[in-house]
């Protein structure tokens, strides 16, 4: 097989799974290490691969990249429906209680179902939810509703995510200790735990995983293993993730030594 062609199908393989690991790139073509090491680098240089420690992910999870709340809505949105309703799950209903929902494609989805739960249910009994966020969309979609008391951080709105950030908003999160946070995230992995390119985001999503009583992250399966620019949480933080596939041997291994409850949606 010429170098051309076997770089080919690395490229269809690294679109495909998301990442590749130099020793598998090896064993799969019957080449050394070394051959592949100068394959991948060939690649990053024509731009379709990035490499990182151990082998080569796609360039789409370049540490800063990140998609506007719009773009994010409609991708996955069966996976994420799937994720939500198994969030909604977690709330009681008929009781009161509190809640904190971050801002994302997911926890938008949860809030959505949230929404029609509570409007459904009417106005009967006395039980009234706090609902707490940041997220301009998920206020939207709970504001007004029946047995809902909603609470909207304010801070200055990021346009992208369309979400309040900065120093009020995480002084106002630190202020406050709801029952459970539904936490979005870009990435989550073993080595590098929960991650988002933005350091204004990180620092709001650092205080919520710190004032919450239960942390519940919400990440379809293209955010595990991901690594962006800043971590704002460990694993040990965390009490559940909910996805929609079976985390890798090695993630669902750094999970479960972290105590962490894995629900596969």
């Amino acid at each position: 097989m010429f170098a051309e062609e076997r770089q080919q199908l690395i490229v269809e393989l690294v679109a495909a799974s998301g990442r590749a690991s130099v020793t598998d790139l090896a064993e799969r073509f019957s080449i050394t290490t070394e051959t592949v090491r100068r394959d991948l680098a060939a690649l990053e240089i024509a731009g379709t691969v990035r490499r990182v420690h151990g082998g080569a992910v796609s360039p789409e999870r370049i540490s800063t990249t990140e998609e506007s709340i719009l773009e994010r809505t409609v991708q996955r949105q069966t996976e994420k429906t799937r994720i939500a309703e198994a969030a909604l799950a977690l709330i009681p209903q008929g009781r009161s209680g509190s809640i904190l929902i971050d801002a994302g494609s997911s926890t938008e989805a949860l809030a959505e179902l949230l929404a029609a739960r509570t409007a459904a249910a009417g106005t009967a009994g006395d039980a009234e939810l706090v609902v707490i966020t940041h997220a301009l969309p998920i206020a939207a979609k709970l504001s007004g509703g029946p047995g809902i008391a909603l609470h909207l951080l304010g801070g200055k709105v990021r346009g992208l995510t369309q979400a309040a950030v900065g120093q009020s908003t995480v002084e106002a999160a630190r202020r406050i200790r709801p029952d459970i946070a539904f936490i979005g995230t870009n990435g989550i992995s073993a080595a590098f735990g929960l991650s988002t390119p933005d350091p204004e985001e990180a620092a709001v999503k650092a205080a919520f995983v710190h004032s919450a009583r239960r942390i519940v992250v919400l990440a379809d399966s293209s955010k595990l293993d991901a690594e962006t620019l800043v971590q704002f949480a460990s694993l040990k933080d965390l009490d559940t993730v909910i996805t929609d596939t079976k985390p890798s041997p090695a993630l669902a291994e750094a999970l479960a030594d972290a105590g962490v409850e894995v629900v596969v949606a």
